[in-house]
């Protein structure tokens, strides 16, 4: 029972944070996420993992979400490209970088994930 409240817990969260974050991206003109219930479930696993790394790491930062995310994505075989493409062989994204080389715009991303997470536990 309580294995089933954390799942459905971290589901909320996560769903939470992804509709937060696609309304920061629609803010800044970027049309491309889409709602939860319609995002491909690579992109529903990341937002899940996220919410699992500050759950169980009270004390973890912007940066932690960002380098966490970053190494998912490497080991999934993503790559740097100019532009999101999960298409793509290899599949690229823009953000794989260190977190100190993203703009303030996309730190801001993270920022607001760790807000989101930690404003509904």
């Amino acid at each position: 029972m309580v294995e089933d409240f954390t799942a459905h817990k971290i589901e909320r969260l996560a769903e939470a944070a992804h509709n937060v974050n696609k309304a920061y991206c629609e803010a800044m003109g970027d049309h491309s996420q889409p709602a939860w219930r319609n995002a491909p479930e690579w992109q529903k696993d990341s937002a899940r993992n996220g919410v699992r790394l500050h759950l169980g790491n009270p004390k973890s930062t912007p940066r932690d979400s960002h380098e966490s995310w970053l190494k998912q994505k490497v080991a999934a075989g993503w790559v740097y490209g100019a532009v999101k493409d999960p298409d793509a062989k290899p599949p690229t994204h823009p953000c794989l970088v260190p977190f100190e080389q993203l703009s303030p715009h996309l730190k801001a991303k993270d920022y607001i994930f760790v807000a989101v997470v930690k404003a509904m536990e």
